[in-house]
């Protein structure tokens, strides 16, 4: 049932968003019970009865629902070409077979190819990230970047690894990295709907979820507003505690050959400042990785 209500639930926040003006409907002003349009409304105008849309946001009916009727629906409701995506996702449940009991996955393994991958790539940050947004591996420069004062190696503990999810609303440290937290924090959820979407029964998400949602009313907030955002690339500004300001692309590629995993590669303007501060932190980085500990090395000077 957490698939049709999801149904449910996307079609009422899309709703919710549109006045009638937007799409051609004369307002007569006055106060509505609820914002956006009415179920009549947008029902009248993708060419469906309103008994039929109540249904489908009642979570009724939505896995038999024509490619017609979606694609009315998602004209009238303005969506993104990945909200359009997700809305198939969740009227159409995968029907391939699935492990039984809610019983989660097996824990994901990275390809020794890709993990040399991403260590090959130099003074660019890049990271991989599994199918429930688990970090499997970094390079050294993207745990200079994001992550310096979690071990190194944590990505090679499956049962503890760094989620980058988590990380962003749970950690004070990695929040504080980004100039425009909110932006961030907005498009973090928007990718976990996306996830959430392709994988609906993983017990690993809906964990998650539950644990998100009880220890920040931030994401709470945001993950009831329903937000859907494929993400492919984003430049964002940092400020970082040693490299300092920088404006960084990140670039997202997902791997064919690995189900839900993507390489996560950060980089700079050529020439610019950040691309300047960038090298400076990787070479840090690499200096720092190539130090004993100070317990071996006693006192730097």
């Amino acid at each position: 049932m957490e698939r049709t209500a999801d149904v449910g639930e996307f079609l009422r926040s899309r709703r919710a968003r549109l006045a009638p003006r937007d799409v051609g409907l004369p307002d007569f002003g006055g106060r509505r019970r609820v914002p956006g349009l009415r179920r009549e409304e947008l029902a009248r105008l993708a060419g469906i009865s309103a008994g039929y849309y109540t249904r489908l946001e009642q979570g009724i009916g939505a896995a038999r629902a024509s490619d017609a009727v979606l694609d009315a629906l998602a004209r009238v409701l303005r969506l993104s070409d990945a909200e359009r995506t997700h809305l198939y996702g969740l009227a159409r449940p995968d029907r391939s077979p699935r492990r039984g009991g809610g019983r989660p996955d097996p824990p994901e393994q990275l390809r020794p190819s890709v993990r040399n991958m991403i260590a090959a790539l130099g003074d660019a940050p890049a990271l991989v990230l599994g199918r429930c947004a688990d970090i499997l591996a970094w390079n050294r420069p993207a745990h200079a970047l994001l992550a310096g004062h979690l071990p190194y190696d944590a990505p090679e503990h499956a049962g503890t690894r760094p989620n980058a999810v988590r990380m962003a609303f749970l950690d004070p440290r990695v929040r504080a990295l980004y100039a425009d937290p909110e932006t961030k924090l907005r498009e973090t959820v928007g990718d976990l709907r996306v996830l959430t979407g392709r994988r609906p029964d993983a017990p690993e998400l809906t964990a998650l979820i539950a644990e998100l949602t009880d220890h920040s009313a931030e994401f709470a907030a945001l993950w009831a507003a329903h937000p859907v955002r494929s993400c492919a690339a984003h430049t964002r500004g940092y400020r970082h505690p040693v490299a300092g300001p920088l404006t960084l692309t990140d670039e997202v590629l997902t791997l064919p050959d690995d189900a839900g995993q993507r390489v996560v590669i950060y980089h700079a303007q050529p020439g610019s400042p950040s691309a300047a501060a960038l090298h400076r932190l990787t070479a840090a980085a690499a200096g720092a990785a190539a130090l004993p500990p100070l317990s071996a090395a006693g006192p730097r000077t």
